[in-house]
């Protein structure tokens, strides 16, 4: 029981497979032509994609950034990072709009160089690029490429993908279940699926079935918070 409590958080790996389509089909369908071979795909140099918090935008750069030839970069990487390099024909900029003016100027050239030497550079941002916080140049080159607000599911949506979720795996889940556990954990798609995987393993070491009680407990030992 110790050692199941220790991992219930445990992330499942981000994947292009593993991310909820929802009603974002056609930038699916154009990063994974990417996946599949970036230096394919040269009609699309820049590609920004914005929406909400939890809407999948880091799992959808961190599932890219597994390949060999990609690069993921955040507001944390060096100044030094963004750089161009022929080596590289896939840079993945997370939080773009969070990055410092050092950061921001790196990222103008780095814009620049793809476009000028060949690559595809993928950037996220909480923001459509009109509504983007950052120098006039660099805002204006983001929005020069394909643009994209990445939707967020509803919670009708979230419900069904993980009622299928559960069913393809054999779980019973208990009415009532998956409508409080949206109102009682993040609401990002990841962190539902991992709870999900948590009251599966719950449920055998416990030997109990997925119930609402059941839940509510893992919650609580968990230490989990609702949120706001």
């Amino acid at each position: 029981m110790r050692q199941l409590l220790l991992d219930w958080g445990a992330a499942r790996p981000q994947t292009l497979d593993s991310f909820v389509v929802g009603k974002n089909l056609e930038l699916a369908a154009l990063l994974g032509q990417i996946a599949a071979d970036a230096t394919q795909v040269a009609d699309h140099r820049l590609v920004l994609m914005w929406g909400e918090a939890g809407a999948g935008k880091s799992h959808l750069l961190n599932a890219l950034g597994a390949n060999p030839i990609a690069k993921l970069l955040t507001p944390a990487a060096s100044v030094d990072a963004f750089s161009w390099s022929v080596a590289i024909p896939l840079y993945l900029i997370d939080d773009c709009d969070q990055l410092d003016e050092a950061h921001q100027q790196a990222l103008f050239y780095l814009i620049n160089q793809v476009r000028d030497n060949g690559g595809i550079l993928i950037a996220s941002a909480k923001q459509a690029p009109l509504q983007l916080a950052l120098r006039e140049d660099l805002r204006t080159r983001l929005g020069w490429g394909l643009v994209y607000q990445l939707h967020g599911l509803s919670d009708e949506e979230k419900i069904d993908a993980l009622s299928k979720s559960a069913e393809a795996r054999g779980l019973s889940l208990s009415a009532g279940v998956l409508p409080y556990l949206l109102t009682h954990f993040r609401r990002d798609m990841q962190s539902l699926s991992t709870m999900l995987d948590a009251l599966d393993r719950y449920s055998l070491e416990t030997q109990r079935p997925i119930t609402l009680p059941l839940l509510r407990e893992l919650l609580q030992t968990g230490d989990t918070t609702t949120p706001p």
